[in-house]
């Protein structure tokens, strides 16, 4: 059977060009590959094309924006989920446009295509009372508990996304004053993130009874499951939803209906942020690339803070009334004036 030119393209763009000359993170390429796994199924299930005849001419502009038009209404997808996927087709097209110079007018068309605007939800954070709570439900009394105890306060304390947190290894910990960990995030970024004590104390007591302060240790990861391997990003979130779920049946009052991992994340920045720390160290902190995604949290604690004031204000102003209410002169000539005009209207 002969290799389409999109097969041997898509091949190269997933393997060799994200890999080798964009340096992209293995989530990405995940991500790039998840959108054109969505994309064959729709040009296949739905357009009724064999996926071994798939071109490169296949790929055109209108079959494009059916596809984002169709995740969006038959996968239920928002408009941040669909703008991912026209970013990953974006990417390939322009990989693509250099080797087939002949197609350059359909692959600038969908180049074209523009990305849909989206109001950004509410920043969903817990109060310090509600990761009070949540901090307090893994029971410490079993290996399992003080495990989850731990991965929950390091994720909370680092503000580390969920795949930072499963990707975390020993070597990663600073175990010496200053205390600080190292993380990988997106796009092979590393940033360093100081630590409290008292964290550091919950992960060197998890390490120590795992055995993970040896040396030999150092590239082993520091969350792992019953079976000793890497704890996975779904097994992370399972942990922090399950947590939740146990802490929200205590004091439903101060637990959002809807957490997942990147509520702590957010937690931690909105923390910082009112305890008057600058957007520019939570900026690195959090590992953002644009201090405008870090300024998300000032401007949700400004609404947040008005609507506190809205919510607990009391009309303390004393009650106007209005002058021609209070002065009986003005309501006199105003009555003797509504008296001329209809006197003056009868004679017409």
């Amino acid at each position: 059977m002969r290799t389409t030119d999109f097969a041997k393209h898509l091949t190269d763009f997933l393997t060799t060009y994200l890999v080798d000359e964009r340096g992209a993170s293995e989530n990405t390429i995940k991500s790039y590959r998840d959108t054109f796994v969505q994309l064959i199924g729709y040009i296949n299930k739905v357009e009724g094309i064999n996926i071994n005849l798939i071109t490169l001419s296949t790929i055109t502009r209108d079959r494009v924006a059916a596809f984002l038009d169709w995740i969006q209404k038959e996968k239920k997808v928002g408009a941040s989920t669909r703008n991912n996927r026209l970013v990953a087709i974006h990417s390939f097209i322009k990989y693509v446009q250099y080797h087939h110079p002949d197609n350059i007018f359909e692959f600038q068309r969908i180049l074209a295509i523009k990305s849909k605007r989206h109001e950004r939800g509410k920043v969903n954070y817990l109060s310090l009372d509600g990761i009070k709570l949540l901090l307090s439900m893994p029971d410490a009394k079993i290996r399992k508990g003080r495990r989850d105890l731990a991965l929950l306060s390091v994720m909370y304390d680092v503000g580390a996304r969920v795949q930072e947190a499963a990707d975390l290894t020993v070597q990663d910990l600073h175990k010496e004053k200053p205390y600080y960990v190292t993380i990988h995030g997106k796009g092979r970024k590393i940033r360093t993130v100081p630590m409290l004590e008292e964290q550091m104390k919950i992960l060197l007591s998890y390490m120590e009874e795992n055995g993970l302060l040896k040396s030999e240790c150092r590239p082993y990861p520091l969350f792992t499951n019953n079976r000793k391997e890497k704890l996975t990003r779904g097994g992370t979130t399972h942990i922090v939803k399950k947590y939740a779920a146990m802490a929200r049946s205590e004091n439903d009052e101060i637990m959002p209906k809807s957490i997942c991992c990147h509520t702590l994340r957010h937690s931690k920045a909105m923390h910082l942020l009112q305890a008057g720390v600058n957007l520019v160290y939570i900026r690195d902190i959090l590992g953002h690339v644009s201090i405008q995604t870090t300024e998300i949290y000032a401007r949700a604690d400004s609404k947040q803070k008005r609507e506190a004031i809205e919510k607990a204000y009391k009309n303390v102003s004393p009650e106007i009334v209005p002058l021609w209410e209070r002065n009986e002169d003005i309501l006199d000539c105003a009555e003797t004036f509504s008296l001329l005009i209809l006197e003056s209207l009868s004679k017409e």
